[in-house]
Order: C-alpha cells, then sequence, then structure tokens
C-alpha cells in the first residue's frame, strides 16, 4: 500500500473528502517527524510506538576488500508495533 492507496482508504473510513484525508495523514507525519526530532517518543495504544535510539560506533567491514571500517555511531528511528497491529499481522 502506498500513500495515495494509504489516503483513499482513509477518506472511504472516515467518510470525508481524498483531499481532508491526505491533509489528515500529511499532518500526522508532520507531527510525528516534530516529536522524533525532539527526541521525543510517540506512543499510539495498540498500534505502536516511534521511539529516537542511538546507535553505538561500530566496526564493520568493506564487502569488496574485506578490510576492517569505522562505522561511526548515530540516531536512529525505531518502530515497535503493538499488540494489534501484530495480532492483524498474524492474521495476514
Amino acid at each position: 500500500m502506498n500513500k495515495a492507496d494509504l489516503v483513499k482508504r482513509m477518506a472511504e473510513i472516515a467518510e470525508v473528502p481524498k483531499s481532508t484525508a491526505e491533509k489528515l495523514l500529511d499532518a500526522f507525519m508532520e507531527a510525528v517527524e516534530e516529536a522524533v526530532s525532539k527526541g521525543d517518543k510517540v506512543v499510539l495504544v495498540g498500534f505502536g510506538t516511534f521511539q529516537v535510539l542511538k546507535r553505538a560506533e561500530r566496526e564493520g567491514r568493506n564487502p569488496r576488500t574485506g578490510t576492517p571500517i569505522k562505522i561511526p555511531a548515530k540516531k536512529v528511528v525505531k518502530f515497535k508495533p503493538g499488540k494489534k497491529l501484530e495480532e492483524a499481522a498474524s492474521k495476514a
């Protein structure tokens, strides 16, 4: 499912025009982006949690040459699905 499919389905479920559904989806994505950029956790009970985690510096290998390289530390966004979402996925 891509963004257009999701907007269409949201509009059907909420019984609103597609333009309204798209604005709401964009607003949701912007709100999540703002929260994670501040380091906040976004918890949607039953759906899941968006959280920023720090990955430590680690050693890796260049796949071509096999020489060791240092992979720098960085922050990544992790999504952990909630119980209802995991149950829905197991039914698929």
